[in-house]
């Protein structure tokens, strides 16, 4: 782990566009980090922000127990906030699945955001079972990568005013938005960043056209950092503008020359190299 860059690098993304950073999620490779380097790197990054951006730190486990002492331990390291992911491989009941939620709201006192991405963890969190936790003090958000339209509409009809939707997917930010969405937790904000923000900022002001325009120019970055099992594409990006991100933990691998290659017109077409 290299915590300086880590710490560059949420800069930089503070400094074009973003206004939380998420850390130990998918994008930040959770799954091969040992306790102690997520303490470490939340530790490093909050302090090397300041009050730059917030610091939401990926707390989730398929394990309750886990999942609790991971959210309490970030808490007390002064995070902001905690993201939380659907127990993954051992397919909770939806009942299972909030009472698994509950359990963390009631040990912390921190700001908490739901993540469902069923394509990842193998089980859906219903909209019904989302309105629920929505009711409990701590979940203020979540993060919807179920890439479902019709299950985020669900939902952003029947929440409370104060629970918000965050787009997972970043091709669907805009449709998000349009249907009452608040924003999008990102991975092409690590490219592009501003042109998210100028795009949310122009739907929030009415300005729909401008907002489609940078919609439609965007998608072929959204779907480059997806040509293959994420992060790989984006941490080969960022390799190629000048950030040293390596290469994914095992099992993850980097990528093929063909795919960086793919990567590297996409970059270059925006301006980016």
């Amino acid at each position: 782990m290299d915590y300086a860059e880590a710490v560059r690098l949420a800069n930089y993304l503070a400094d074009n566009g973003s206004d939380s950073i998420v850390l130990a999620g998918s994008t930040g490779e959770s799954p091969t980090l040992t306790n102690e380097e997520e303490s470490v790197l939340f530790t490093e990054v909050k302090k090397g922000l300041g009050q730059k951006a917030k610091v939401i730190a990926g707390t989730g486990s398929n394990s309750t127990v886990t999942a609790v002492e991971y959210t309490r331990r970030a808490e007390a390291l002064g995070v902001d906030g905690a993201l939380v992911v659907v127990p993954y491989y051992n397919k909770p009941t939806q009942e299972g699945l909030y009472q698994h939620f509950k359990a963390i709201n009631d040990a912390v006192n921190l700001p908490l955001m739901l993540y469902n991405i069923p394509a990842r963890t193998g089980r859906n969190l219903e909209p019904e079972t989302t309105l629920r936790l929505a009711e409990l003090p701590n979940y203020f958000a979540v993060k919807e990568a179920s890439g479902d339209l019709a299950q985020i509409k669900k939902i952003i009809a029947a929440a409370p005013q104060d629970f918000l939707l965050y787009a997972g997917d970043d091709n669907i930010t805009l449709e998000t938005l349009k249907a009452g969405g608040y924003g999008v937790v990102s991975v092409a904000a690590h490219l592009a960043g501003l042109p998210l923000k100028k795009m949310v900022d122009a739907y929030l002001s009415g300005d729909l056209k401008t907002a489609e325009t940078i919609d439609k120019e965007l998608q072929d970055i959204f779907q480059v950092i997806f040509i293959t099992t994420n992060p790989a594409p984006v941490k080969a990006a960022l390799n190629m503008l000048g950030f040293q991100c390596g290469v994914p933990r095992l099992p993850l691998v980097g990528l093929t020359e063909s795919e960086k290659e793919q990567v590297r017109r996409v970059l270059v077409k925006h301006g980016l190299l």
